[in-house]
């Protein structure tokens, strides 16, 4: 025991163990919340990313340039013959091939916000969901076995308080 340390807050393999226990909870949970967010936040960037193509919405025609794992690039020319190819790629790309032409609505005032025509928000539905589930289906047996083991370890040292 330390100079100090009071009987109940002896640094023992079993305290160790409890406080591990109870960072990796917190830690799961944390991680579990964090992508829970991630995942609330996409989806409500994606739906105001329509609003706001919707309030000046262009259409035109474009040509898929490249398909890459992360964007999906398509040039397109605005009415006053400007060529645009947005760096971030078309929101909801999801089947385009290189070559492919597609139409495209963006936002006049911005022509950088462009997605593929007729598709919104709600595509992005399936996929956040199911990372979601999966995140929670994860995280909540591991939060479950966590804090049963936490409540253990916890209950022998409770029992010994009380004799």
């Amino acid at each position: 025991m330390r100079t100090g340390d009071t009987p109940e807050h002896v640094d023992t393999p079993e305290t160790r163990r409890e406080h591990a226990l109870r960072l990796g909870s917190w830690v799961v949970l944390g991680v579990a919340s964090l992508i829970t967010l991630l995942g609330v936040v996409l989806v409500l960037g994606a739906f105001r990313n329509d609003q706001v193509i919707a309030e000046n919405r262009g259409i035109a025609t474009g040509q898929v340039e490249q398909v890459l794992f992360d964007r999906t690039l398509v040039r397109y020319e605005t009415p006053d013959g400007v060529s645009h190819s947005p760096e971030n790629g078309v929101l909801y790309p999801e089947g385009l091939t290189a070559g492919q032409l597609v139409r495209i609505e963006y936002d006049t005032t911005d022509p950088e916000l462009a997605k593929v025509a007729g598709r919104t928000w709600l595509v992005t539905l399936l996929p956040v969901a199911s990372t979601l589930l999966i995140t929670w289906l994860v995280a909540a047996p591991l939060l479950w076995f966590l804090r049963t083991r936490l409540r253990a370890l916890s209950k022998p040292a409770a029992v010994a308080g009380s004799v």
